[in-house]
């Protein structure tokens, strides 16, 4: 199929396909109403989608022109409601649920990460076998954080409250509260600390459809710098790619976010880090050989 393409500064990839010729839509939430330490994670869609312009079509990787094969539509960016996470949350759930009624691969860019819960409530929805895979500094295990059960400190336990299955890779950054709800819910088997995890045994634990919601600072700080709350010790860019890849071929995956970018003035490097990221898992999500 050939897709009619237009050059556009304001969509990802600096293209915007028809949204009925599409096959993913990329949804942009600039949200960061709960950052806890450094503010600017509202910029992140923005600054995405300016890098991604940057990114060729053509991926050496897969042999194929991901973007001109699939056609991806980009929304106008959501307004967020800046005087309520939960209602923003819910804003987010009602776009997903309209992209994915229109038969389309959602792709969020945030914004902070409390605004995945919202695809991922539309998500299950829809799929009652869906899991979660989960790459982030922080377990994000929170039932409630500076007086909101809808705080980016609670992320991972909003979504819990839709899927069964979590699984979590490179997290090195917990409370004691996280520590006791991991215990009791009997997580610790899918809680993989750090950058150290087995491939086959996160594959393993995963269901056959798998959204997958990536915080940027789950990356170390030196491939990825541009978070609120960077973390030492993270993944590596080809380490995550080999997973990442491992799991489209092995699961389908129905869905991704990339969330938590904080732009550096006098860099792009981490924006255009979040921009190849999400163009290479869109790649994997469609072409699983």
């Amino acid at each position: 199929m050939v897709f009619t393409h237009v050059r556009s500064q304001y969509a990802f990839m600096g293209c915007q396909c028809p949204r009925e010729e599409s096959k993913a839509v990329v949804m942009q939430v600039p949200y960061d109403g709960t950052t806890s330490f450094r503010a600017g994670t509202r910029e992140g869609p923005h600054a995405i989608i300016s890098a991604s312009r940057q990114v060729e079509f053509y991926d050496r990787e897969l042999d194929r022109d991901v973007a001109e094969e699939l056609g991806i539509h980009t929304l106008p960016e959501m307004e967020p409601d800046t005087g309520s996470a939960e209602k923003t949350v819910r804003r987010v759930q009602e776009m997903a649920a309209d992209v994915i009624s229109d038969g389309k691969f959602p792709v969020m860019l945030g914004g902070e990460h409390s605004v995945s819960a919202g695809a991922v409530a539309a998500l299950a929805a829809k799929h009652s076998d869906l899991s979660v895979l989960q790459i982030d500094a922080h377990a994000d295990l929170r039932d409630e954080y500076e007086g909101t059960r809808f705080n980016h400190a609670c992320a991972m336990r909003r979504i819990r409250d839709h899927v069964k299955t979590t699984v979590q890779v490179g997290v090195r950054s917990v409370c004691r509260e996280e520590v006791d709800y991991i215990r009791k819910s009997k997580l610790g088997d899918r809680v993989h600390w750090g950058a150290e995890f087995s491939e086959s045994k996160v594959l393993s634990q995963l269901t056959g459809r798998v959204y997958v919601t990536i915080d940027l600072d789950g990356f170390d700080p030196s491939e990825c710098p541009g978070v609120g709350t960077p973390e030492p010790g993270g993944l590596k860019w080809l380490q995550a790619l080999k997973l990442l890849r491992a799991v489209s071929r092995e699961k389908e995956v129905v869905g991704f976010d990339v969330v938590e970018l904080m732009p550096i003035p006098g860099t792009v490097q981490s924006e255009f880090f979040a921009a190849k990221l999400a163009y290479k898992l869109l790649g994997y999500s469609f072409f699983r050989s």
